[in-house]
């Protein structure tokens, strides 16, 4: 889990893949922390990712960083534990004038089940079961 959270602390930006109905959507995210054993993403309440995520925890997340590349397909489950959402805010101060740990927007994801990949074209891909 460490080699996975590293690479996409270290890429910064990573996309996220959700669906809604049979319509994938895509966009940048760049929370990732590990919490109680597990890695960790968040968003606000209030976006159509959240929806979508609880419609359908099924999600991927791609990102590259130094010519290699992660994808990682995991659930994505609501954590409302406030533990969970100020140990996020804590890695990410700069999220502080949007969010507060039980301010009814904050929600944060633990990501069950995963699967990764980091790849290159010039290494032998790795495997992760998390």
């Amino acid at each position: 889990m460490n080699e996975v959270y590293e690479f996409l602390k270290n890429a910064g930006t990573y996309y996220l893949a959700t669906l809604e109905g049979d319509r994938p959507h895509v966009r940048p995210f760049g929370t990732i922390d590990v919490f109680d054993g597990a890695l960790y993403i968040q968003t606000g309440r209030k976006k159509a990712v959240a929806d979508q995520m609880k419609a359908n925890p099924r999600v991927e997340i791609s990102a590259m960083h130094e010519g290699r590349w992660i994808r990682l397909s995991a659930r994505a489950v609501l954590d409302e534990r406030i533990e969970a959402q100020e140990h996020m805010l804590e890695n990410y101060p700069q999220l502080r004038a949007m969010y507060a740990p039980g301010d009814g927007n904050t929600e944060v994801y633990r990501l069950e089940d995963a699967e990764a990949c980091i790849c290159s074209f010039t290494e032998e891909p790795k495997y992760y079961k998390l």
